[in-house]
């Protein structure tokens, strides 16, 4: 057995590209679009880790998801925590639980997805503005 990918809905293609690509530092594999079923599949992964992806599923006709916690979350380790809630900050992404440990950050996609982020190795040392910062949101 060998683990594939995990799938996740999204509803703005473009949106959820800026976040997970642009913000979250993941590279897109593959595109295919499925104009008979009105879909399109895209699948990323975090760079040097192609095994471990995520799939976009984009359904061409709107329609509602509802949020569930049942699903959990994503989870990524970096190699600096607080460069990549920087980054992701800086494309509009609020941190809902602050990495002030140096260890562990939470952030949501554009269609709510809770994503994980830890830092590889030792946490990092409690640094500004991450360690005064409060949670925001559920995560």
């Amino acid at each position: 057995m060998k683990y594939l990918h995990t799938m996740v809905r999204v509803t703005d293609i473009d949106a959820s590209l800026r976040f997970y690509c642009d913000g979250l530092g993941l590279t897109e594999l593959k595109r295919t679009e499925y104009p008979n079923g009105r879909y399109t599949l895209v699948f990323l992964a975090a760079p040097g880790d192609e095994e471990a992806q995520v799939e976009l599923t984009y359904n061409w006709d709107p329609q509602p998801y509802d949020a569930g916690r049942n699903f959990g979350h994503l989870a990524y380790e970096v190699g600096d925590i607080y460069a990549a809630c920087e980054r992701l900050r800086q494309h509009g992404v609020t941190i809902l639980r602050p990495p002030r440990d140096g260890h562990m950050a939470f952030v949501r996609s554009p269609d709510n997805i809770s994503v994980e982020l830890l830092q590889k190795g030792t946490a990092l040392a409690p640094a500004e503005p991450w360690k005064s910062m409060p949670n925001t949101g559920s995560w």
